[in-house]
């Protein structure tokens, strides 16, 4: 990708790309709209289902608990009945989940119908970027560059549209969701053709094998204390900033425009300057000293280190994934596997748990707790920096995405 512009209108141009992979980057759009979704509701499905915050945060939970231990089936059934399949499959889980928790009369059936969103979820974002590489013109990095952009919008407007369906009733976001995902999937059928299958069957143990690899256990480990921090603002800030659906969406879309810009553009040219570690390192700390403001700020000081905080996270994200790509010598869809069952586990905990730490001390302490986990996951990146050092990830961070990267990321 260095050296190369993507948006050239080339053959290789991002702007030039078949139906099949414009489907399938508009419904991965949607597809991570939905981890941010709820955001801006969360105060308002609390109120109307009459629960406490930390059940309500239980929608977090249950969607990446499942997320997590989906990551070992994902691998062995795309490579079983093919990425086509797999996609259409878990959209139709989505659709079907996404409008059954539409109609919800209890926190508890919100919270179950949410887990089997996780299962769609896991499933369609795990395969969409291998199929996307695979139906692209031009060469994989203008198709890598259209996921991640796909990625970033995603996380954008999620909040935005929680809010504007929101506002009216907490459950429209959801059937909102499911009759997109309906779209992105009648898309799908209609324009993607069937994707080689891959030449070896992946089985449920390979990713967890994987894992036996120090350097990745080592950015998976690090990557675990991160999304604690990061799912810690995602989760509980909006019950801190107390804000209208409007608001709160307004502030969470600023948030992911920020993670977009930094994730797609401001992280690689950063990483081609200082490296991947060096600038890892840096964002984790900086996450941590803004998560310590916004605990103790007063409430426009932590909406402004809440929309920064999208910039460490865009950052984060990307080098991350980068690494745990790039640092073993494992298949790249096994070893994004094994670290995503690892650091999807905090991404349930963060939500569950930050609202119970209030409960137990004051609003402050859940981001004390947060700043000090991005701190432990710089400390592992910096004891473990020789096992982390990898030409791939070091030299040429970009080229180090290609052919792989699965969920944000995120």
């Amino acid at each position: 990708m260095q050296g190369e512009d993507p948006f050239d209108q080339g053959a290789g141009s991002i702007l030039r790309q078949p139906k099949a992979v414009w489907a399938t980057a508009g419904a991965s759009v949607v597809a991570f709209m939905g981890i941010g979704l709820v955001d801006p509701i969360l105060p308002s499905i609390a109120k109307g289902l009459e629960a406490t915050p930390s059940q309500v945060s239980l929608l977090f939970t249950s969607y990446f608990l499942i997320t997590a231990v989906a990551m070992l089936v994902t691998g062995f059934v795309s490579s079983r009945i093919g990425g086509r399949k797999t996609l259409l499959a878990g959209l139709a889980l989505v659709v079907v989940f996404a409008a059954l928790s539409g109609t919800s009369s209890s926190v508890g059936e919100l919270v179950g119908f949410r887990a089997g969103w996780g299962l769609g979820n896991a499933l369609f974002v795990s395969t969409a970027l291998a199929v996307i590489v695979g139906a692209a013109a031009g060469g994989s990095s203008a198709a890598i560059l259209l996921y991640e952009s796909a990625l970033g919008l995603g996380m954008a407007c999620g909040p935005l549209v929680g809010a504007l369906l929101g506002d009216a009733s907490w459950r429209y976001p959801f059937f909102g969701t499911a009759a997109l995902m309906a779209i992105g999937f009648i898309c799908i059928t209609a324009f993607l053709k069937e994707q080689p299958r891959p030449a070896g069957k992946t089985s449920l143990l390979d990713p967890i094998k994987a894992l036996g690899h120090g350097g990745l256990a080592s950015v998976a480990t690090s990557a675990f204390f991160y999304n604690y921090s990061f799912f810690t603002i995602l989760a509980f800030t909006p019950f801190v900033l107390n804000m209208t659906p409007y608001k709160s969406g307004a502030v969470f879309f600023a948030w992911g425009l920020l993670l977009a810009v930094f994730s797609v553009l401001v992280a690689p040219r950063l990483q081609e300057r200082f490296g991947s570690l060096k600038v890892l390192g840096a964002s984790l700390v900086l996450l941590a000293a803004d998560l310590l403001v916004l605990g103790y700020g007063n409430h426009t000081t932590a909406i402004v280190c809440t929309i920064v905080s999208g910039a460490f996270i865009g950052m984060n994200n990307t080098v991350y994934t980068e690494l745990a790509l790039g640092v073993s010598d494992a298949p790249r869809p096994v070893a994004s596997a094994g670290y995503n069952f690892v650091r999807w586990f905090a991404a349930a905990a963060a939500p569950y748990l930050a609202p119970k730490i209030e409960e137990w001390s004051n609003i402050h302490i859940p981001f004390v707790v947060a700043a000090v986990t991005a701190v432990a996951g710089a400390v592992v990146v910096w004891i473990r920096r020789s096992a982390l050092t990898h030409e791939a990830a070091e030299l040429e961070p970009v080229h180090a995405t290609e052919d792989g990267v699965t969920v944000f990321a995120d």
